[in-house]
């Protein structure tokens, strides 16, 4: 073990199937030079990092929103009066916040992913060129992995216009990632798609959100990478599958504005790659914990599937194909979670265990890359 930096010890949740052992794992230069089967009196448990596969890190500017009109005891919840651009509150907030303001609320939410465990996230970045670039520089100085995908501020503007803004914002994003089909002329969205592709850039849409009438739309611009499908049917789930499309899930936020629950377990029998992400963060924190903990318990969907989901399957869509896994060669990207903390004594089986119930003050440290500090 000559020349190894670190050797951590505890019980492993290891390789693409994320099999737990008991165990070390040696890191030379944040790279797994080497994982031992061994018995150890550690209690820690040593798991993959969260990716975030859809955020809206601007919507950090605002985290209280109402929700909706209230009736009697109940919220009659509002999905488009609270994002649809253009004058969805977000936007309308959005466009009274300064570049400075706007950079230090992103960052916040940036240095909270970082410190509950997640190592790469995948965000929608509004306000065109101003927007994606003020995302760029919150990013500054962070070991995270960042997918940007930015967004004409006004695309209803004149044609020419628009394409020659996308062009600029294309130069400090990997794509674009468009609201929905229904929500701009479908011409004019099928221009902008090719205008991205040109480039060779990535091309992402929310579809079948609220409703499934934009989902034959959305799939006809061949996107990288769908967003919610909340109200996709099983003949809409063949056709995604067929397409070998990956389908980010947001399964609390769907729950916060009403628009009712992704068809998950249908998409992983249809063979579609399933992530998830937390969407807006003026509806929920970025703690991938919670959403975890909320798709195992209102889902019928096996725990180690869901752990896949807020790990691995992100790394399918984040372009790091199995990068996210423990296993030699790839890079640290790790959790070391106290399996002795008030919470977690007791468990018997570390994936149902983390999964149902863990917590971001479970973690001891978090190992991103280069980030070798701090471990026990």
């Amino acid at each position: 073990m000559y020349g190894i930096e670190k050797i951590i010890s505890g019980t492993i949740i290891s390789g693409p199937e994320l099999e737990p052992i008991r165990g070390y794992v040696c890191i030379k230069n944040g790279i797994i030079t080497e994982i031992g089967e061994e018995n150890t009196n550690s209690s820690n448990i040593i798991a993959p990092c969260f990716i975030n596969a859809h955020t809206h890190l601007g919507d950090s500017v605002f985290k209280d929103p109402s929700l909706g009109k209230v009736s009697g005891f109940r919220v009659e919840r509002e999905l488009d009066s609270l994002v649809k651009p253009p004058d969805g509150l977000k936007h309308r907030i959005l466009r009274q916040t300064s570049y400075p303001a706007l950079i230090e609320s992103i960052r916040r939410s940036l240095l909270d992913m970082i410190e509950t465990g997640t190592f790469a996230f995948a965000d929608f970045r509004e306000g065109g060129v101003v927007g994606a670039a003020a995302l760029n520089k919150a990013l500054e100085g962070l070991n995270i992995h960042s997918l940007v995908f930015g967004r004409p501020d006004k695309p209803e503007l004149a044609l020419e216009t628009v394409l020659n803004e996308i062009k600029r914002v294309l130069l400090h994003s990997d794509g674009l990632g468009m609201s929905g089909a229904n929500d701009l002329d479908f011409k004019r969205l099928e221009e902008i798609a090719a205008c991205t592709r040109k480039r060779n850039k990535l091309f992402a849409i929310h579809a079948g959100e609220k409703k499934r009438d934009d989902i034959e739309k959305a799939l006809s611009l061949n996107p990288d990478l769908l967003i919610h499908l909340t109200k996709a049917e099983k003949k809409d789930l063949d056709q995604v599958a067929d397409a070998g499309i990956p389908v980010v899930v947001c399964p609390r936020s769907n729950f916060v504005t009403g628009v009712g629950m992704a068809p998950i377990a249908e998409m992983l029998e249809a063979g579609i790659r399933v992530a998830a992400g937390t969407d807006n963060v003026m509806l929920n924190s970025v703690n991938m914990f919670a959403e975890m903990e909320f798709m195992s318990k209102v889902f019928s969907i096996d725990d180690r599937q869901v752990f896949k989901i807020c790990t691995l399957n992100g790394s399918f869509v984040m372009g790091l194909d199995s990068k996210g896994s423990i296993e030699k060669g790839n890079k640290a990207n790790l959790m070391i979670l106290n399996g002795n903390s008030n919470n977690l004594t007791g468990i018997k089986d570390p994936i149902n265990g983390v999964v149902r119930r863990a917590r971001p003050d479970d973690i001891l440290s978090v190992l991103h890359s280069k980030q070798m500090e701090n471990i026990t």
